[in-house]
């Protein structure tokens, strides 16, 4: 199983940009799937959360400002950010609870983390 994200980049305040990751293999279902950010120095963080049933859960200091979604059929989650801003600065990293094929349990994995850059 993998976890390809997409869609970092180098963006002024007050822009935006949408993250996307896509997860494939052996996979019978996907529980939930988040979005986590790590900034220089500081400890990884939740940003957001989906659950299967669209259930979601934000980080206070995005609320209103990012929107989690996914498509369950597509196997993919996304995170539209807006009014960026510097302190949003970080690498973000997607991860999903995945049961695979003839593997019991739903285990955690993690994309490969895409830079997100908000200049001031």
């Amino acid at each position: 199983v993998q976890l390809q994200a997409s869609g970092g980049g180098l963006v002024q305040a007050g822009g935006s940009l949408r993250l996307s990751c896509a997860a494939s293999g052996s996979i019978v279902s996907i529980n939930d799937m988040g979005w986590y950010r790590q900034a220089p120095g500081k400890q990884r963080e939740l940003v957001a959360r989906i659950t299967s049933g669209g259930i979601t859960n934000y980080a206070d200091s995005v609320k209103g400002r990012f929107t989690i979604s996914r498509d369950n059929a597509k196997n993919t989650v996304n995170l539209q950010m807006n009014s960026l801003k510097p302190e949003d600065t970080a690498v973000y990293y997607c991860n999903a609870d995945i049961r695979e094929l003839w593997k019991l349990g739903y285990v955690a994995y993690w994309g490969q983390g895409t830079q997100v850059t908000v200049s001031s």
